[in-house]
């Protein structure tokens, strides 16, 4: 494949560009819930029913994060994105809910540094609100023991619930977290 630049010469380096991402991410692990957590007009950290994803399809790249009561250590350091898909359910009027993402640098105070959200209103039937919202985050690992992620869940309705499966074939529909070294710090 080769790209035309505007004075018409080709550049062909770009089948050159898979092998130069292929050296920089050497790291890619995924978590997921593996049973639904449920936060009502409150919020709630996450540290409990966390598991290294199963789903068919995924393959842990490299030594993979660790996770010790919902606190996640990077195995390296480098450029991170930590991606976040909240699946969610409610059936309450107000239908704001987020899983919230969390760093430190210090390994002791954490920072808020965004949020897989959404508000929904009621559209004045009692069925189930279904959905899932994906955002994702760069976080430069300058220290593995001291730059650390966590995250919760936020919800200021009355029962919203984070979906979570112990069953691999359902892992799909879980709330997740990814990890993707994608560079040198």
């Amino acid at each position: 494949m080769a790209i035309i630049k505007p004075n018409n010469n080709t550049i062909s380096a770009i089948t050159a560009l898979p092998a130069a991402i292929k050296t920089q991410i050497t790291e890619h692990d995924e978590f997921r819930l593996t049973s639904s957590k449920t936060v009502s007009n409150t919020l709630s950290d996450i540290t409990a029913n966390l598991a290294r994803t199963t789903r068919s399809g995924f393959s842990l790249l490299g030594t993979g994060m660790t996770q010790s009561s919902g606190i996640f250590t990077f195995p390296s350091t480098g450029y991170y994105i930590v991606g976040v898909l909240n699946s969610y359910t409610t059936t309450d009027a107000n239908r704001a809910n987020s899983v919230r993402v969390f760093v430190t640098t210090n390994n002791s105070t954490y920072y808020n540094i965004g949020a897989s959200g959404v508000n929904t209103s009621d559209d004045g039937g009692s069925s189930n609100s279904f959905g899932a919202i994906y955002s994702e985050y760069l976080i430069d690992v300058t220290s593995t023991s001291n730059v650390k992620v966590k995250f919760d869940a936020i919800s200021n309705n009355n029962a919203t619930v984070y979906n979570g499966d112990s069953s691999s074939t359902n892992d799909g529909s879980s709330t997740r977290f990814m990890f993707t070294r994608i560079g040198d710090t």
